[in-house]
């Protein structure tokens, strides 16, 4: 093949980016599971955004009765939306301030899950060979091991905190986009485009990082938005546990402070639904997005 012939067809045509809100409105207008994920996102988003704002009291700080005696378990009110806990905070504060935990507990972890699977499934998928073999190996341990006890041991070994389920989060759910990412690559690398780029003397690299990874990208991002409940949810059971950050208010240290002061069996349903029907919306917006998006990505596989 010709030189300039090849470098016609080097790579796909890429998108204009000024397109690019205009083709996701027409998506979202045609996929109502993404519509409503999109929405609870946004909510949640404003108001994590917005606490100082929303939040009617500082979520630790210990509010004490007219008798100077402290303010536990009052129940809803107007000046107390959802009440207030054993030691006497605002439950309300609590949880608009534990949607920033949630969040960026959610978005930093299927951020780095998405980088890290989506590097090493297209290193994988293009060179093949002992680097394929190795990556999917390693690959195929983390994938053996238990998600939540490695979350906790990891967390028992080092210093307990958001980084750390952070990291805990990456190490333990790449494998997943990682495989997926590898699938397309293998197929991907086969075809005439690639074949060109080669013929033009592109490197390995921009073949694989400039051609190859736009095309997996919208891929990648759909189990990053799966990631995004994975780590809300891994968030919380540590918290739950005790492993999470004391210093941060989040719904999951909400909970386990209720369950210690057995809200439970008070009846003190205003103080542990709210923060678990919120760990619940946030994870299924994921969900929502996710099987929205599989029209998108692979439009055969129908209703």
């Amino acid at each position: 093949m010709p030189v300039a012939e090849a470098a016609v067809i080097a790579a796909p045509p890429a998108r204009r980016w000024h397109a690019a809100p205009r083709a996701a409105l027409a998506f979202l207008r045609g996929q109502p599971f993404a519509v409503v994920g999109v929405a609870i996102y946004a909510v949640f988003i404003l108001v994590a955004v917005f606490a100082d704002a929303i939040a009617s009291h500082d979520p630790r700080q210990i509010l004490f009765s007219g008798a100077y005696r402290v303010a536990r378990y009052l129940p809803p009110s107007a000046e107390h939306l959802l009440g207030t806990t054993a030691t006497g905070r605002d439950i309300f504060s609590q949880v608009v301030y534990g949607t920033r935990a949630a969040l960026l507990v959610g978005v930093t972890a299927a951020f780095c899950v998405v980088c890290i699977g989506a590097v090493l499934g297209l290193l994988a998928g293009y060179l093949g060979g002992w680097v394929d073999s190795a990556i999917m190996r390693i690959a195929d341990v983390v994938l053996g091991l238990p998600f939540l006890p490695s979350v906790i041991v990891l967390s028992a070994l080092t210093k307990p905190g958001t980084g750390t389920i952070v990291a805990a989060v990456a190490l333990l759910l790449w494998p997943n986009t990682a495989r997926v990412i590898r699938s397309q690559v293998l197929s991907m690398r086969e075809r005439a485009w690639v074949d060109a780029a080669r013929v033009t003397a592109c490197s390995p690299a921009r073949i694989v990082f400039v051609h190859i990874g736009p095309q997996v990208a919208p891929l990648a991002a759909l189990y990053g938005s799966i990631a995004v409940g994975w780590a809300i949810l891994t968030e919380a059971s540590a918290s739950f546990l005790g492993f999470g950050d004391p210093a941060i208010v989040s719904w999951g240290l909400m909970l386990q402070e209720a369950y210690a002061s057995q809200a439970l069996s008070r009846e003190a349903w205003n103080w542990f639904v709210p923060p678990g029907l919120c760990i619940v919306l946030l994870v299924l917006a994921g969900f929502l997005i996710s099987r929205g998006s599989e029209k998108l990505l692979f439009p055969k596989l129908g209703d």
